[in-house]
């Protein structure tokens, strides 16, 4: 994290000189002759006056500044997957790491949010309250622009929807896409950080996912893992052009029509021999 020594940043990580002491916590110089309270339970021990900490600054109930050693899910400016603590008539409490729960008024929800579930929101400083919020709201956080990114780019992903067509998932903190059910072939658990690609950059700047490689290295890693299968399976296996797609989705983890590149690929090569009633290691 970077440290400068103007202003205060609510909502970040401030680097803030100890400049006082009494029973109930410190005192820090937040800067233009404000002092902000880190409760006693949250300061390290050993701390002297003089020193400097690295602390989280927020406002508590009463809209006081409080610093804490304690690091939230997610800082301002940034996406987080959070749980739904509780509910009000005002908008709901999102758990995010700290003592005061993360506030989302009714009006940036972007459909109801229930408690016990999990959302991707963006955390903000709201101009009107200078107060942290989050919102469920996420297209005018996310950027558009994505002249920088390119088909078949490698990209870190953090899916937080399950719908019709497949998963939402967030692209380098910063995009929206979608990786359609046609290429999901492992469990892709929400709120978790994975690898993935970028399979399609459509005309109206949407993006289409993947969470394997597309082209022929793609399809090379599927002809090692079919063959290493056969191996495994004393050199037979029980799949043909008729096989049905969807045994060979959860069998093998891959769409039908990379599953016969492969086989393709795997025969011109001379590795196997196709029968009626399965594939064949070439002796």
């Amino acid at each position: 994290m970077v440290y400068d020594d103007a202003p205060l940043r609510l909502g970040q990580f401030n680097k803030l000189e100890v400049i006082k002491e009494l029973d109930f916590g410190l005192y820090l110089d937040g800067y233009d002759g404000e002092e902000i309270l880190i409760p006693r339970v949250y300061v390290p021990e050993g701390t002297q006056i003089g020193q400097f900490l690295d602390v989280f600054v927020y406002r508590d109930s009463e809209d006081r500044l409080i610093a804490t050693t304690l690091k939230p899910y997610a800082v301002v400016g940034e996406f987080a997957y959070l749980k739904v603590k509780d509910v009000s008539k005002l908008g709901v409490f999102l758990d995010w790491g700290l003592m005061k729960d993360l506030f989302v008024p009714f009006g940036e929800q972007h459909s109801k949010m229930a408690s016990g579930r999990s959302y991707l929101v963006y955390i903000y400083i709201d101009e009107q309250t200078e107060r942290i919020v989050a919102s469920a709201k996420l297209d005018k956080f996310l950027e558009t622009d994505v002249t920088n990114l390119n088909e078949g780019q490698e990209v870190d992903l953090l899916p937080y929807e399950y719908t019709d067509l497949g998963i939402k998932a967030l692209i380098d903190k910063r995009y929206m896409g979608i990786i359609y059910k046609s290429e999901v072939f492992k469990s892709v658990p929400l709120g978790e950080f994975t690898k993935g690609f970028i399979k399609k950059i459509r005309t109206d700047g949407k993006i289409d996912l993947s969470v394997v490689k597309q082209g022929f290295d793609r399809i090379d890693n599927l002809k090692s893992q079919i063959y290493s299968l056969l191996i495994a399976s004393n050199g037979f296996l029980p799949y043909t052009d008729k096989t049905d797609a969807e045994v060979i989705y959860k069998d093998l983890q891959m769409s039908k029509k990379d599953f016969k590149k492969a086989i393709g690929g795997l025969y011109r090569d001379g590795k196997v021999n196709l029968q009626m009633d399965g594939i064949y290691k070439s002796k």
